[in-house]
């Protein structure tokens, strides 16, 4: 499938699904990693990840182009078009889109630490979690109020 069938596919589910023609650019990026497919606030143009079709077939893109289509559609109609948007959630069920798309066999899921640093109290050795850097000058310790040290897990 090339980008002009691609165009007339997301054309004809609009129609079919929203009642709304698709007057944008809908194309396929080989760069998409790890998403299914994106909308663009300022152009309102959509790519597709080809390689969800290559390896999940049409029935799974055409969720893909649908949660897309909710986008686009929301966002030009000035309504709530963000993922957390309760009508985004409605509309995406109404149509039968998928929220999340599958995961692209062969890609290792990014799995960071779930805590990258830790800050320890000088006096009493008080353990603080953090998953974002801090200044330790800028806080004490809860308990004692002592000097907390900054320490980067390796991981």
């Amino acid at each position: 499938m090339d980008d002009t069938q691609l165009q007339a596919w997301v054309e004809e589910i609009s129609l079919r699904s929203f009642g709304v023609p698709f007057r944008h650019q809908a194309s396929f990026n080989p760069r998409l990693r790890t998403t299914g497919g994106r909308y663009f606030l300022k152009s309102h143009n959509i790519e597709i990840n080809p390689a969800q079709l290559q390896t999940y077939g049409t029935d799974e893109v055409e969720k893909i182009i649908k949660h897309e289509l909710c986008h686009y559609h929301l966002h030009l109609a000035g309504r709530g078009y963000k993922h957390r948007d309760p009508e985004f959630k409605a509309l995406l069920q109404k149509v039968e889109g998928s929220r999340y798309c599958q995961t692209l066999p062969g890609k290792a899921q990014r799995r960071t630490l779930p805590y990258r640093y830790k800050l320890i109290c000088v006096q009493c050795g008080t353990e603080y979690m953090r998953k974002r850097k801090v200044d330790p000058a800028r806080y004490r310790c809860g308990r004692c109020s002592g000097v907390l040290k900054l320490h980067t897990i390796k991981g």
